[in-house]
């Protein structure tokens, strides 16, 4: 009996310790292998913070300012704070020369993921993936521009379909792409982007015009079978109406 107890508490401290990202004996480490996987990366961007969004990952491309560590994480239901697993992980000096994670510490926590490159001033980029039509991601770096390109062929331009937070951005179309930029320092916390596939505004027009059509019918219904009513009504004798001048001064019918 003793030992089949023992054996369950084990099994059950296994699962406990092997479940998740973090365990009981701390946090889990992203492979070299991943953090060095090749990638190309637009160095020459206008904007402080640059995001390549596509249908299943996100490059992003930090401008940094002699800040010695980034520090990132991704939420999670009930507000919860995760670290990002990233990938293809590089630093561009200011001169242009590029290395790759052999060069760049990278640890993560049970919230966070932390990178420290080998200088302060310079270009940070990753790779992570991401899923959905929204795209969603703390500002890590304060007072600083943005921009982010959504995936080929979705658009923004549609209030119903789609949502941009914070406001003060303006958008371009390059090569098939739209470009959401704030061109000035963002406060705001975090940006999100929720987008669209463009036929889609033609699938809701068609749907709200077939809407909008099959009420006006039935508008139209509604009011000729009132005016059937009414018809049958008046046919009946049941809508004539008996006024005071019809009745008279005298006493009721029969007496």
């Amino acid at each position: 009996m003793r030992k089949r107890l023992a054996l369950g508490i084990g099994l059950l401290f296994l699962l406990v310790a092997s479940a998740g990202c973090t365990s009981v004996f701390g946090p889990g480490e992203i492979s070299q292998q991943k953090l060095s996987r090749n990638a190309t990366y637009d160095w020459d961007t206008p904007q402080d913070v640059t995001y390549n969004v596509t249908s299943n990952q996100y490059q992003v491309v930090y401008e940094l300012d002699k800040k010695g560590t980034l520090e990132i994480h991704q939420e999670e239901s009930f507000g919860e704070e995760a670290p990002v697993e990233i990938s293809a992980v590089q630093f561009r000096y200011p001169n242009g020369t590029v290395v790759d994670a052999d060069h760049i510490e990278v640890k993560k926590t049970k919230s966070s993921t932390i990178i420290k490159p080998p200088q302060g001033q310079g270009q940070l980029a990753y790779t992570a993936s991401r899923q959905g039509k929204t795209f969603y991601v703390p500002t890590y770096l304060k007072d600083k521009t943005y921009e982010v390109t959504i995936p080929r062929g979705m658009r923004v331009d549609t209030f119903l379909l789609s949502d941009v937070r914070p406001g003060g951005y303006e958008t371009t179309m390059e090569n098939g792409r739209e470009h959401i930029i704030w061109s000035t320092p963002v406060k705001s916390d975090s940006i999100s982007v929720r987008y669209y596939l463009g036929r889609d505004k033609w699938i809701f027009a068609g749907i709200v015009a077939l809407a909008l059509l099959i009420g006006l019918v039935g508008l139209a219904y509604y009011r000729y079978q009132i005016r059937q009513l009414e018809r049958q009504r008046e046919e009946m004798g049941l809508n004539m109406d008996i006024s005071d001048d019809d009745v008279g001064d005298g006493p009721p019918p029969g007496m």
